[in-house]
């Protein structure tokens, strides 16, 4: 099952539980605020993935953090999407504007 590693307070991730809930699909949401062993286990990737590379040089959180059972990691819904056989997101879907 695809994990998705996010926090109430960002907008992203708000937009992508509303989708989620939406669609109906199952995938594991860790709220990384909730406890410090979740956001240990967030940082630790964040802090040594390569893939969050560019969010640490910008001073990004880089959440959503999407988790393939398979390991791969991508900050881009759309791509984690086609992992799990969803459709690309909608406008109509994303219910928080910036």
């Amino acid at each position: 099952m695809m994990k998705v590693y996010g926090a109430q307070i960002c907008i992203d991730c708000r937009n992508y539980k509303g989708i989620q809930k939406s669609r109906g699909f199952d995938a594991e949401y860790i709220e990384i605020t909730e406890d410090t062993e979740k956001l240990k286990e967030f940082l630790q990737m964040r802090d040594h993935d390569p893939v969050l590379a560019s969010v640490r040089e910008q001073g990004g959180i880089g959440i959503p953090l999407f988790v393939n059972e398979d390991g791969r990691k991508t900050l881009d819904m759309n791509e984690a999407f086609s992992w799990i056989g969803q459709l690309p997101v909608r406008d109509d879907e994303i219910l928080e504007k910036r």
